[in-house]
């Protein structure tokens, strides 16, 4: 019995667990953080929480046996795939990350790319007043004493501090492209600030902005361990079957 973990609370993650867990041969344990307070989870055995760093998760993976860690987290998720690639070398246990690929600008976009939440905040003032905030619960503090009025979408409500004049959507992905053009446009949004997320769940805003002619601000997606890396759930089964683990069918 061959035992992989996945670390992640990706659609991603979710199909690699259910690509795996009617092999026979294979154990599939998922791991979520446990920041989303009813998230979708995968199929097979699940925990939730963290690990304790990079060295209580190569413990971890030592006293489970683990053969294979897939890193199928978020592509904004820097911290856990920085101790994944820490554990991984301590334990000796194979890693692979896996990453949807970023978003490509269109004809017809106007995108402003930032390096980081406070990068998106200053720019703000220079391009709209009416702002879809589009990043998540965690970092809306540095968007607290921006000028202009914000609806923010999250799937979780968000502790303050949070933008002063706000209208708070708690709601989550997929989207569609004409849901997101009435939502702009009910609410007289003039510019869209998201993360380079990548993926097919929320694209949906940035056809609907282009639709509209509004500027997209756009973080940057953190830089990555140096591990392997592939971009499909496909060719992440693939590694694990040439890592001659005995995962083949």
């Amino acid at each position: 019995m061959v035992k992989v973990l996945i670390l992640g609370g990706t659609g991603e993650a979710r199909a690699l667990a259910a690509a795996l867990v009617e092999r026979p041969d294979t154990e599939v344990v998922s791991s979520l953080a446990g920041r989303v307070r009813d998230p979708k989870l995968p199929v097979g055995d699940v925990r939730v929480g963290g690990f304790g760093g990079p060295e209580g998760l190569a413990d971890w993976l030592a006293a489970e046996r683990i053969d294979a860690v897939v890193d199928a987290t978020h592509p904004f998720a820097q911290r856990i795939s920085a101790s994944a690639a820490q554990a991984a070398t301590r334990s000796g246990v194979p890693l692979l990350m896996l990453r949807r690929p970023g978003w490509s600008a269109r004809p017809g976009d106007d995108w402003h790319w930032v390096d980081d939440l406070p990068a998106a905040a200053r720019l703000l003032p220079t391009v709209g007043e009416r702002v879809f905030l589009t990043t998540g619960r965690q970092g809306l503090a540095e968007f607290a004493d921006c000028p202009g009025w914000f609806l923010v979408r999250c799937v979780d409500a968000p502790e303050p501090p949070t933008p002063a004049q706000m209208r708070l959507l708690l709601d989550r992905g997929p989207y569609t492209v004409d849901g997101e053009r009435a939502l702009m446009t009910e609410h007289r949004i003039d510019v869209l600030v998201t993360k380079d997320s990548g993926g097919s769940l929320t694209v949906a805003k940035l056809d609907a902005a282009r639709d509209l002619g509004l500027p997209v601000v756009i973080v940057r997606r953190p830089p990555t361990p140096d591990v392997e890396k592939v971009a499909t759930v496909d060719a992440a089964v693939a590694w694990l079957d040439r890592s001659g683990r005995g995962l083949d069918q």
